[in-house]
Parts: structure tokens; C-alpha cells; sequence
């Protein structure tokens, strides 16, 4: 098994040995890159440029002891603006910031960056449209995964990413309907693996359900990579106008049979409410459970109007419980001082 932790491990022991070995000041040519030994400058959340000694490393922002308050909007990342007209919104600045990839379409570096830049971990919905999982895992898809991994270990900034998320749905080609689960972790052991042979070390997986309330006959563990393969389980549910009303039923059940395979920190990595009586409630409560709760690093707000309207603002009394529910001081994450 190539465990991610011990992936990281030796990345550092390898820039430490190269660097003994007579590294130039700006340091050693990223973990299995071939170039001159030079890394171009890069930077930190803010703009500050710095050179780095080595790859990022990401471990600090695996578990920190605040919590991400993430959101994604319409537009992102090639435009940012969303997200200044949020923070002014919500009155707090998210700390991460979800948008998605299509299989096959390029990663743009210097959107990724400026996500990064602007003060927010870039989380990457990678969705698998255009390849099946079992072409993924045989290999034919290499070409592409390699390329991806190349661009990820060149641009050197820490970034979470799902690959088809929501596998235990119907609702997607590489869901239950257009794969197996022996599918989906052949192909999700073998992208990490292609990225770990590439010597990507700053990338934080993450495996991605979907609630398990609208499809209990299909159990998770089947879909589970191995804790060699995942850093945090991001799961989707959203609170809509029938069903669960409160947290405890909504994510629970999800949580607590996962928490028979593994104890790898949750994310919440799509949530959101539909307009209606309990919205304000639903917003107070999640916002202070995942504030509370040490097994939850953060949250992602899916703040958009699709097929119904999940933002935070649908109405001023939820926007007023938001605003009241993200002055916690345990959203307060710092990533400088988690360097």
C-alpha cells in the first residue's frame, strides 16, 4: 500500500538528503521532477512570495485546531469576486474554496494559485464525465493523470481534492449505476498511486459520499480506498424541505458507519438548506456542531441558486443567523501560524 502519510515522510526525508548533498539556496527541484534543482518563487495565502526549501507540506492543515469555512459559488476560480462580496455578506472571509474539474480539461495554475493567494485552501471537485472508473484504473487515462500530477507538483501550493464524489448515488456516470465499488477503488488507488510516483506530496485527499439517508442499501465500506489512500472523508448532505431537520439526523447515521472502518476527520463537503421554517436553525446548529466537534475539520457552503436556493442569504433572517453563527472564534484559521 503507498500510504499518503509515508508519502510525505519520504518526500522530506529525500529533500533533506538532496539538500545534504549540495542543494543550490532556492532549493531542490520538486520530489521526482528532473529539472535544473531551482523552484520557481511561490506564494501564500495574501500574495507574500516566498521560495520554497521543498514541497509544501500539508500535514499542518490536516487537523488544525481551527476550523475551514469554506464556501463555492458560481464562477469560481477564474473569478474571485464572489468571494469578497460572501465574506462582506457573512462578515468572515472563507478558508477554503470548492470548485470542479472535468475529467480531461487542464488544470489552470494560475487560477489554482490565485485561490491560494486570495487567502483560501483551493478544494478541487475532480469529476470523472468524460472516462469511465474502469478506464481510469486500466490505465488508459494515464496520460492525462500524469500531466494533472505534474502541473499539481510544479505549482507547489497545497490543494484538497475529491475524485467522484458522491459514488454512493445514482445520480452520476460513475455512481451506482455505472460502476462498481471494486471500480471505484481500483481507479482512486491508482490516480493517488500515478500522483505519488510523480512525487505529488501536496495534495489532501479527500473521499467524498454523499448521506447515506437517500440510499441506505448501499453500505460505504465497500467504497473505501484504505486510510493509506485518504486524508479526510467529505461528506455531502444538504438539509431540504422534507426529511432530516437537524444535524444529528441528517449527517449522523453517515457518520457513525463510517466510524466503523475508519477515523479519518470529516469534512462537510457539500452542504447547504433549501429555503424553508427551520433554515436560520439549520445554519446556527451546523455552524456551531462543526465548531465544537474535533472530529470535523470544517465546512463547505454550497452558496448557489440550482434548482433551488441554497445561499445563506435566501432571506434576511437566514443571513442574519449566519453572520451571527460565523463569528465563532473557532473559525478563526490562520495559515500563517500553521506554517
Amino acid at each position: 500500500m503507498k500510504a499518503t502519510a509515508l508519502a510525505r515522510t519520504l518526500a522530506a526525508l529525500l529533500t533533506g538528503i538532496l539538500c545534504l548533498a549540495g542543494c543550490v539556496s532556492s532549493g531542490p527541484a520538486p520530489i521526482g521532477a528532473g529539472g535544473n534543482g531551482a523552484q520557481p518563487a511561490a506564494t501564500g495565502p495574501g500574495g507574500a512570495s516566498y521560495v520554497p526549501a521543498q514541497p509544501y507540506d500539508v500535514t499542518p492543515l490536516l487537523h488544525p485546531k481551527a476550523k475551514y469555512f469554506g464556501a463555492t459559488f458560481d464562477g469560481v476560480p477564474k473569478d474571485l469576486s464572489p468571494v469578497a462580496r460572501y465574506a462582506s455578506q457573512v462578515g468572515r472571509t472563507p478558508t477554503m474554496l470548492e470548485y470542479y474539474l472535468g475529467w480531461g480539461d487542464e488544470l489552470q495554475t494560475d487560477q489554482t494559485e490565485a485561490v491560494w493567494e486570495n487567502g483560501q485552501l483551493p478544494y478541487i471537485a475532480w469529476e470523472p464525465h468524460k472516462a469511465t472508473l474502469a478506464q481510469i484504473a486500466d490505465g488508459s487515462q494515464d496520460a492525462y493523470i500524469v500531466s494533472t500530477a505534474r502541473t499539481l507538483r510544479a505549482l507547489n501550493v497545497p490543494v484538497a481534492m475529491s475524485l467522484a464524489h458522491e459514488m454512493n448515488g445514482a445520480w452520476y456516470p460513475w455512481g451506482t449505476k455505472g460502476a462498481t465499488a471494486a471500480q471505484f477503488v481500483k481507479a482512486w488507488r491508482h490516480v493517488h498511486d500515478v500522483f505519488q510516483d510523480e512525487g505529488v506530496s501536496t495534495v489532501i485527499w479527500v473521499w467524498s459520499p454523499n448521506i447515506i439517508n437517500p440510499v441506505p442499501q448501499v453500505a460505504l465500506k465497500p467504497y473505501y480506498p484504505g486510510d493509506g489512500y485518504v486524508d479526510w472523508i467529505g461528506v455531502v448532505g444538504y438539509y431540504a424541505r422534507t426529511g432530516a431537520q437537524d444535524f444529528q439526523t441528517l449527517f449522523g447515521p453517515t457518520f457513525r458507519q463510517i466510524r466503523t472502518f475508519t477515523q479519518r476527520p470529516f469534512l462537510l463537503a457539500e452542504t447547504g438548506a433549501q429555503p424553508n421554517p427551520r433554515k436560520s436553525a439549520q445554519i446556527t446548529e451546523l455552524l456551531k456542531t462543526v465548531a465544537t466537534r474535533s472530529d470535523v475539520v470544517g465546512f463547505i457552503w454550497f452558496d448557489l441558486n440550482k434548482e433551488t436556493d441554497w445561499r445563506v442569504d435566501s432571506s434576511p433572517e437566514t443571513l442574519a443567523a449566519f453572520r451571527t453563527a460565523a463569528r465563532n472564534h473557532r473559525y478563526d484559521l490562520d495559515f500563517a501560524a500553521l506554517k
